[in-house]
């Protein structure tokens, strides 16, 4: 048992770094490829960071622990934003842009309802799989798209400029790139053996240790950038990064994860997790568009909302660990 804590503390510990290096490491080569702002900004930045979730997800599923890759997706959902905005918000109020909550907010939830509906049978199959794989091709393209034709988007450009920021030569940014990604594999395995070793030795089911420490963990590499965002004012950085965060949670991790290894789905999923992701979901766009926060066409999630977040999220974490299933 203390093995297998040390394995999972230290493997959390060693991912959540090795993701920001590779991130942001790979925004630099692709910089040095000529590869557009834009596109480093929406794609290797905003995607980017659900590496972690990916590579997690994707060596339970191999490992033969695929309801450990679903906790850790929908898991991470709740986490971004019960945990991430929730405590963003309690250090300073996020703004939030009117077009996230009228066009992406609801695409979110859209997403959410499409995986409710295919996994409704308690299955996830290869055709399931394949399906979210596909819709996350599709909104990826029709992203671009708009993105191309606003080459100004400010999600873009802000994400960019603090790729820039870090200032890695190409030698650099290549063996970063590199270095990040076997660290990343090499951290996903120790935090999968841990985690499942926790489960097996407290009688939990993996779906409960990926809902809570690994959700947890994977998530945590952007609690520092979402805080350190809001306090320079940008708002739309953090939202956008948990929006385009918890799309590719949904249809990329839980994708993945269902071509790897196709599997049957716990009831509990489909009747208390999912539902809470939607509610989540449901209540940050009530929160962005509150009537006290209506000014210049931004919505704004206050330190009250943040707490409240903050206060569901640990409400749901403690039922997952006293309840156990």
């Amino acid at each position: 048992m203390t093995l297998a804590i040390l394995a999972t503390l230290g493997g959390l510990g060693i991912l959540a770094w090795s993701a920001d290096k590779f991130v942001y490491a790979a925004a630099a080569v692709a910089r040095y490829l000529g590869i557009a702002p834009l596109i480093i900004g929406m794609l290797v930045i905003g995607f980017g960071t659900s590496a972690p979730e990916l590579v997690v997800s994707g060596f339970a599923a191999a490992g033969g622990n695929p309801e450990l890759a679903l906790g850790n997706a929908f898991g991470s959902n709740v986490a971004n934003i019960g945990l991430i905005l929730g405590i963003t918000a309690l250090v300073t109020p996020v703004a939030v842009h009117r077009g996230v909550v009228r066009k992406e907010l609801p695409v979110v939830l859209a997403v959410t309802g499409l995986v409710w509906v295919l996994i409704a049978d308690r299955a996830l199959t290869s055709v399931n799989a394949i399906t979210l794989l596909v819709v996350l091709g599709v909104l990826i393209a029709w992203s671009l798209f708009i993105a191309i034709r606003n080459p100004d988007d400010e999600l873009g450009v802000e994400a960019e400029a603090e790729s820039a920021a870090r200032g890695l030569s190409k030698r650099a940014a290549w063996i970063w790139v590199v270095a990040g990604l076997v660290l990343l594999v090499l951290s996903s395995r120790l935090l999968v053996w841990g985690a499942v070793g926790i489960a097996e030795r407290l009688g939990w089911p993996d779906l409960v240790i990926g809902l809570t420490v690994v959700a947890i963990g994977t998530s945590a590499p952007e609690l520092a950038a979402a805080v350190a965002a809001a306090r320079k004012g940008e708002g739309d950085l953090v939202v956008g990064n948990i929006i385009g965060s918890n799309l590719f949670n949904t249809l990329g991790v839980v994708g993945l994860a269902g071509v790897i290894a196709p599997t049957a789905v716990s009831q509990e999923v489909i009747t208390r997790d999912l539902p809470v992701v939607a509610v989540f979901t449901v209540v940050l766009v009530i929160f962005a568009l509150g009537r006290k926060s209506r000014r210049g066409g931004q919505g704004r999630i206050n330190r009250v909302e943040g707490g409240a977040f903050l206060a569901a999220f640990i409400a749901y974490t403690a039922y997952l660990l006293l309840t156990g299933i």
